[in-house]
């Protein structure tokens, strides 16, 4: 759970603004840009989550079933949406409005295999954590190869659990760990 799809955006804020150029911005912006990515990425698709356990219209808390997970997923794309509006209300965080896009464009994409065929949603979102730590690295934007090098054996560590648990098989693992690496990737260097 400590990678769950739903915490990697604090983990990847709180890096950024203790570790980056946007540990320079002032304090309020922070709390505004911060406070954007935890509601959206993290907070309304918990509360969505609980709203839906609570009145019955999800079977658990692991989502297996195809429709509660293409429903989850279309609300966490909106919500992250919402929040690259508000992102890029502020001109000098455009490298965090292109994560929160490329965030939407992973669940999209997710939200459109699921309905044909399991990916994992744990292995899209660290292979986005290690593409933008690849990317930050390569364009020397801060030394963070630390980071990406315990980020690496943490998506190891997490295909393997994901693995070993049953969630997914190989190729599930697989998929979700390039889908996530390579629309971060896009995203930060294309858009």
């Amino acid at each position: 759970m400590a990678l769950h799809p739903l915490v990697m955006p604090l983990y990847l804020v709180a890096l950024l603004f203790t570790q980056t150029s946007f540990a320079l911005f002032p304090l309020k912006v922070k709390w505004y840009l911060g406070g954007a990515v935890v509601l959206y990425g993290t907070l309304i698709p918990i509360l969505v989550i609980g709203v839906l356990r609570y009145f019955g219209k999800l079977s658990n808390l692991h989502i297996h079933n195809r429709r509660e997970r293409t429903l989850l997923l279309g609300v966490g794309m909106v919500a992250y949406l919402i929040c690259a509006f508000v992102v890029a209300k502020v001109p000098q965080a455009d490298f965090l409005r292109k994560f929160v896009v490329a965030a939407a464009c992973c669940e999209l994409l997710c939200l459109v295999v699921s309905s044909a065929w399991k990916i994992s949603l744990f292995m899209t979102s660290i292979g986005a954590a290690v593409a933008l730590f690849v990317v930050m690295n390569t364009l020397g934007m801060t030394p963070l190869f630390p980071w990406l090098i315990g980020c690496v054996l943490a998506a190891g560590l997490l295909a393997s659990a994901r693995l070993y648990l049953g969630s997914h098989n190989p190729w599930q693992v697989l998929a979700g760990f390039l889908a996530g690496f390579v629309i971060m990737m896009i995203a930060l260097l294309f858009l």
